[in-house]
């Protein structure tokens, strides 16, 4: 199958099932303009995957050859289907699959769903095969992109429970503690409310640390869980 073989068949799909209650459904989960779908359900979604599993056709390359006309549109469906393409061939995936991601963050990651598919189960298959180490994500933490930036800390909570040494993680994303966007503090609160679940005095220690000068959404998120009295000692000073 070509390119643009797997294109006109996803997107005669999307149409076949677009439904504009869905659209208006899911589109709350989204910024208002963000979220430019057809309205596949789940099932669509899942059905058609299975069935391009099933047909033995779909290649790593053929994914990253299709996905440049997938994503072109904006429609979220055809970015999904580039993801989950992907994701079905892990079994194949090498660091070089890691390497070609980058380029996705141009023009088809562009919102919060399909950032945390790739922090919530993509990326962290890619680290428990060993396709991909911490060291890996250095040039994440900087990317001009911001979602590229949240999929750091969205992926790394799967390493909190691996036996990782907190004080080195907690370095490595540190960067971002100060970063000026809203869907990164998002992340990095998500991923240290994790962190305090499992290690609370370590996490405490590097939220004191930054409590007067990070962004106050990071604490939002990362002292959700906490006791109202926990929460007093986050206050930023006044």
């Amino acid at each position: 199958m070509k390119p643009d073989q797997l294109y006109e068949e996803l997107l005669s799909y999307c149409m076949e099932h677009a439904s504009a209650a869905n659209v208006k459904k899911y589109s709350r989960y989204f910024k208002s303009g963000v979220y430019d779908a057809w309205g596949l359900s789940q099932a669509d979604m899942d059905a058609k995957k299975d069935q391009l599993k099933k047909s033995g056709e779909i290649t790593l390359d053929l994914v990253f050859e299709t996905a440049p006309l997938l994503m072109k549109s904006g429609k979220y469906e055809e970015t999904s289907f580039a993801l989950v393409m992907l994701g079905s061939l892990i079994d194949m995936t090498d660091h070089s699959t890691f390497k070609r991601l980058d380029h996705w963050f141009t023009t088809g990651i562009s919102n919060w769903a399909h950032a945390d598919y790739l922090g919530m189960f993509l990326l962290p298959a890619y680290l428990k095969k060993g396709i991909v180490k911490q060291e890996d994500f250095i040039g994440w933490i900087s990317s001009p992109y911001k979602f590229q930036r949240r999929c750091v800390p969205v992926t790394f909570i799967k390493l909190l429970k691996s036996g990782v040494e907190f004080h080195g993680l907690f370095s490595f994303v540190e960067p971002l503690m100060h970063d000026p966007e809203r869907e990164v503090h998002q992340g990095m609160g998500w991923f240290l409310r994790e962190a305090w679940k499992i290690k609370p005095e370590e996490t405490e220690a590097f939220l004191l640390k930054w409590k007067d000068t990070a962004p106050r959404l990071i604490f939002q998120y990362a002292c959700e869980k906490m006791k109202p009295e926990e929460k007093l000692k986050f206050r930023k000073a006044k």
